[in-house]
């Protein structure tokens, strides 16, 4: 297992802490198409991967460490030393023109902005205040042991269409969208709906029934909302997990919630706790 370089919002680093086994062993290659920090990826370490996400820059961040992490690794130590307001500010307005340089400014800015939160403004500019964290750079060696097991995984840009598309028998498709409902009643959802719809909702569900059709084992984190239950009527096993709510940055408003798993394999490891889930026929109760 390998800590997540990123900090993601609905990253999974709390799902694979408190429930680490819950996941296949056995497979073939392991497919994620919502990248984001690749929790699960890096808790997995599978021997043969395939990783897409939209965010272009997410993306070209990963090609370039897989590529060249020692790089990468100078900069941020180089960045370290500089790091003050002027100079994230300074580094946050500009747009590098090569692949290697904007994984820097990308990492940089994910390193020490408010909360690790990705936005863009509406002219696709990052636009994240500076946070509190100062560290920068990485322990040496870490970001190289990254590139040795990213050197294991195909990585590309694209609709999670495209990624499921290519679940055939034997893969294991671990699904992470960002969590949009059908009405949307919190400001966290509604953010995240103008990034991936319901009509992409129902969209990744028909491409899921579709991998897992061709034989693929598939296990979604979702919502855990009647909408979503309902889109996954009498598709596998649902089941309930609880987690710490880290939307507030003050510790003590956080609270606990829910999150659904909706997978086409039993998980024994949930089915026999307190945690374990409603059956699919009754997912929409």
């Amino acid at each position: 297992m390998i800590e997540p370089f990123l900090k993601w919002p609905g990253g999974k680093r709390w799902l694979v802490k408190k429930y680490g086994d819950i996941f296949p062993i056995g497979y073939k290659r392991y497919l994620e198409p919502f990248l984001g920090a690749g929790a699960v990826f890096f808790h997995l370490m599978p021997q043969a991967a395939l990783l897409s996400d939209k965010n272009p820059d997410l993306v070209n961040l990963y090609m370039c460490l897989k590529r060249d992490a020692d790089f990468i690794e100078k900069r941020l130590a180089q960045l370290q030393k500089m790091h003050c307001s002027a100079v994230y500010y300074r580094v946050r307005g500009r747009e590098p023109k090569t692949p290697a340089d904007r994984a820097v400014r990308f990492l940089y800015l994910n390193r020490t902005c408010f909360n690790g939160i990705y936005r863009v403004n509406f002219n696709g500019k990052f636009n994240v205040p500076m946070g509190s964290k100062t560290l920068v750079e990485f322990p040496i060696g870490y970001l190289r042991h990254i590139a040795n097991q990213l050197r294991n995984a195909s990585i590309k840009q694209g609709d999670f269409e495209r990624t499921l598309a290519e679940a055939r028998l034997g893969d294991f498709a671990f699904i992470d969208p960002p969590y949009t409902v059908m009405h949307n009643n919190n400001n966290f959802v509604k953010y995240n709906s103008s990034l991936f719809s319901w009509s992409d909702q129902i969209r990744l569900s028909l491409a899921i029934k579709a991998a897992s059709g061709r034989g693929a084992l598939i296990m979604l984190s979702n919502a855990d909302h009647p909408s979503v239950r309902a889109l996954y009527r009498g598709f596998g096993h649902h089941y309930q997990v609880t987690r710490s709510s880290v939307l507030s940055a003050n510790a003590s408003f956080r609270r606990h919630t829910t999150e659904l798993l909706v997978a086409n394999f039993a998980i024994p490891e949930l089915s026999g706790s307190a945690l374990a889930a409603k059956s699919a026929c009754h997912a929409a109760d």
